[in-house]
């Protein structure tokens, strides 16, 4: 017979781990080698049952204190004698009932499960919203399928003069118990009544107008409130408006995933806004102001002179308000782009030609070396700086 690998080894855990690193191991090793989902797979089968007689040990305080001890020489007695106990004939329900029901929709959830009041389930919808409504907020409006108690029955779901019957399967326990072989011995499983879904009570005649339900479906109208500075893809919780409860629980509640439509000029990143914007080949060289474009409108930006293509600019608070404090804003950077231009005529390749050379110190290009025509003077390196403001936009 092989030797027994190390408990703590088979679950692949420190000597110290608490219990929830315990049961987060075994929990992990249980969806991977369990018989349900590996079938005919005696490895895996073998796996499984050694990580849950780990698991069965290490998770027991007193066990845990023998093997920590004595190691596997404290369950010798595989009969149950001294110290020892037989894994075979355990009830393993007790001990991984909140796992398998994690994982396989049985255990100790739904031992938990009765048919006193229950919160009714939440909904989801979604909105859609442009960029300048989710950075400054909107009140919108939905219109929604909404289950509300039905006024004939008052939500028993039974034809007026009758009322529901108690559950012969579960005798209004809303909930039954099965018993089944297992690779431990016999497990029990606790699950919600089939027959009257948990609740304890049966309807005999059903109401007209819910058709037993108990409730009925109309479409109403649900205000929404989008906060400012919400992005795109987060959600609104409305408390109370989501499915009914049950008997008598409170209602979910509605779920609303905003949407945020993509803006042409802006970006977003956090609470900052990105844009880029054009600025004219004579206002990089020379300086000169522009209108930029922010949500909050345009604003004036004094361009300094000799800007070079892709310089990034912060305009600070001009950016997304907070979520938690709309008086806190993040900034709009803006990357400048210089427009050189690509068509020009005579006169303008001409003009920078000439600044160009007096840019170098040379107050004459070659294309300028020519004597002045009668009457005319040489214009100055003031004159042409104004000459390119005029042809190239500044």
């Amino acid at each position: 017979m092989a030797e027994k690998r190390d408990y703590y080894e088979v679950l692949g855990v420190p000597k110290s781990a608490d219990d929830a690193a315990l049961k987060k191991a075994y929990r992990q090793l249980a969806k991977k080698y369990h018989p349900d989902t590996n079938p005919g797979d005696q490895e895996a089968e073998a796996k499984f049952k050694e990580a849950s007689e780990a698991y069965a040990v290490l998770s027991d305080p007193q066990k845990r204190q023998q093997y920590d001890q004595f190691g596997h020489a404290a369950f010798d007695g595989a009969g149950g004698g001294a110290g020892g106990f037989d894994f075979n004939n355990m009830d393993m329900g007790d001990i991984f009932g909140d796992i398998f029901g994690d994982l396989f929709g049985g255990g100790s959830r739904t031992r938990r499960a009765n048919n006193g009041p229950m919160k009714g389930a939440n909904l989801r919808t979604s909105i859609r919203v442009t960029f300048e409504e989710a950075v400054f907020g909107v009140d919108k409006e939905l219109e929604l399928n909404l289950k509300d108690e039905c006024t004939k029955c008052h939500g028993t779901g039974a034809k007026p003069g009758t009322s529901p019957q108690t559950c012969t399967k579960c005798n209004g326990k809303g909930q039954v118990v099965y018993t089944q072989q297992s690779l431990f011995g016999m497990v029990r499983n606790v699950q919600v009544c089939p027959d009257c879904n948990g609740t304890g009570k049966v309807v005999k005649e059903k109401c007209p107008d819910c058709y037993g339900t108990g409730y009925v479906t109309s479409r109403k109208k649900i205000a929404v409130s989008v906060p400012a500075g919400i992005d795109d893809g987060q959600s609104i919780r409305i408390r109370g408006k989501g499915e009914p409860g049950v008997n008598g629980g409170e209602r979910g509640d509605l779920l609303v995933e905003v949407n945020v439509s993509r803006h042409p000029v802006f970006q977003r990143q956090d609470y900052n806004i990105f844009s880029t914007v054009p600025v004219s080949f004579a206002t990089a060289a020379l300086g000169g102001e522009i209108r930029v474009k922010t949500v909050d409108g345009e604003v004036a930006y004094d361009v300094k002179p000799g800007t070079q293509t892709d310089t990034k600019v912060r305009l600070k608070g001009k950016g997304v308000p907070s979520l938690r404090n709309k008086n806190i804003r993040g900034d709009h950077y803006i990357t400048l782009v210089v427009q050189v231009p690509e068509h020009l005529n005579e006169e303008q390749k001409e003009a920078l030609r000439r600044f160009d050379a007096a840019m170098k110190g040379n107050t004459s290009s070659a294309a300028s070396k020519e004597e002045p025509k009668e009457g005319k003077k040489k214009k100055s390196f003031q004159d042409l700086k104004e000459d390119i403001k005029d042809m190239f936009g500044a």
